[in-house]
Order: C-alpha cells, then sequence, then structure tokens
C-alpha cells in the first residue's frame, strides 16, 4: 500500500485530521508503507499536497491548516489562511517524475558522479518524493526502465542517458567525456550506425543471404535460402542438432 491509499485509511480511522508527523508515525506504525528516509513526514507531507494542487476538489485530501490534512469526506474544511512559508517548501519538494527521470537527477544530485546500484536510486527518489506509484517492486520497475532507456538508445544508435557499470549499476552518459570507457562507448556507438545503415540498405535477397551466412557461423547445419515469392513468409531453412536433438527452423 502506499501513501494515498494508507494516509486514507490511517485518517477513515482516527476520524479526523491529523499533522503529517502523525500520519507518517501510524503508516509506518502499522506497515502501511515503509521508507529509509529521515524525514518521512516531509515526504508524506509533500505527496499530499501535491495530490490536492493536481486533482482539486476531486483529492479525497484538504489541507486543514499547516501540513495537518484531512479527508473531504469526513467533512474536513480547507484553511481559508494557510501559512504561506509551508506551502512553497511543500510544492517544490512535492514534483513527480518519471522512473527515468527521477534516476537522472538522483545521479546529479547525490551521487557524486559515482554510479550507483538501481535499487540505492529508487531509495533515494522516493526519499525526495519524486516517484508516485503504488507498486510492490519499484526497485525492480526502477532497474528496468534505466535498462530499457539505454536499449533505447542502442538501438538508435544515439549516446546513451545511462550507462550500465556492472550488475544492477548505472551512471549517466554525460560522464564519459573522456578516458578509455569514453573512446570504446563511441567507437561501438559508430560501429552500431554504420551496421544499421548497412542492414537497411540491402535488398531482401542480400539480407537473406547474410541470414544464412549468420546460421553458418551460430553451427546451424543444411541451410538452404529459400526466399521468394509464394514461400509462405519462409526465407531461409536450418538445422540445429545439440546432443541427440535436433531443431529445425
Amino acid at each position: 500500500m502506499g501513501i494515498r491509499e494508507g494516509t486514507i485509511a490511517v485518517l477513515q480511522e482516527a476520524g479526523e485530521p491529523l499533522h503529517a508527523k502523525e500520519i507518517a508515525k501510524r503508516l509506518l506504525d502499522k506497515k502501511l508503507w515503509s521508507t529509509e528516509g529521515k524525514t518521512p513526514h516531509a515526504t508524506v507531507s509533500a505527496r499530499l499536497y501535491s495530490d490536492i494542487k493536481k486533482n482539486g476538489d476531486k483529492s479525497p485530501f484538504v489541507l486543514v491548516a499547516s501540513q495537518t490534512f484531512g479527508l473531504r469526506e469526513l467533512g474536513a474544511k480547507p484553511s481559508s489562511s494557510p501559512k504561506p512559508s509551508v506551502e512553497p517548501k511543500v510544492k517544490a519538494s512535492a514534483k513527480v517524475y518519471s522512473f527515468a527521470e527521477a534516476a537522472e537527477k538522483v545521479l546529479e544530485q547525490f551521487s557524486n558522479k559515482r554510479p550507483m546500484h538501481f535499487r540505492d536510486i529508487t531509495k533515494k527518489a522516493m526519499e525526495q518524493g519524486w516517484l508516485d506509484t503504488e507498486g510492490k517492486t519499484p526497485d525492480a520497475t526502477m532497474g528496468a526502465q534505466i535498462y530499457t532507456a539505454i536499449k533505447r538508445a542502442q538501438r538508435r544508435g544515439e549516446q546513451p542517458r545511462f550507462v550500465q557499470h556492472g550488475k544492477g549499476v548505472f551512471g549517466l552518459g554525460k560522464w564519459m567525456g573522456h578516458g578509455l570507457s569514453y573512446e570504446i562507448e563511441q567507437h561501438n556507438r559508430q560501429v552500431r550506425q554504420a551496421l544499421r545503415k548497412r542492414l537497411l540498405g540491402l535488398k531482401p535477397k542480400e539480407f537473406e543471404d547474410l541470414v544464412g551466412l549468420l546460421l553458418v557461423e551460430m553451427g546451424f547445419e543444411d541451410i538452404e535460402v529459400v526466399g521468394r515469392t509464394g514461400d509462405g513468409g519462409i526465407d531461409v531453412r536450418a538445422m540445429l542438432v545439440v546432443g541427440d536433438v535436433i531443431g529445425r527452423t
């Protein structure tokens, strides 16, 4: 359960508005939400304030006083003059980003230009209130989104937004402005671009022949390039023998 649903449950049980510190305490005590952050009440306050600003009268929450929230369904009334010193601070920390955007901000602001594991990236992003997710495994989603961004950039032959430095460890591509790692990545990117351009320029028969040669290098046998009109979509036939198993493609 996330902050939004957990807070609704806490306020329904309380039957009255509560300060963000008390909401955060009850969320953690009841295990409705978890965080390693040092200021959970700030994260809760930011998330609830963001919900109110985003959804207006459709938000289930009402800001009744400084960092004090109630439920609209229980008749809570908004404060007519909330303290101006609180709102801007909460609003500034309440901006929500996509997983990739949040990862980039974490790496820029908290990594000292050192790669971080995606779990640590997720943890820091959640502490800052930059992610709005009700998923049970946000760290897994973060890792998948960063990895997808890298692969997408590679397919397009673009400078990657992120760079993988090890299992689950990522940094920013723009950090690689010099050194051997940068030179290798630049060379690989140029090769990928040239290869993609060449493949796209092949005629259908040339591409089928290339696939046949590739299958030879992969260990296939009895390879036959059969691509022609009316072949039912079959361009190449081949057989692969692995032990006592014979596979055909």
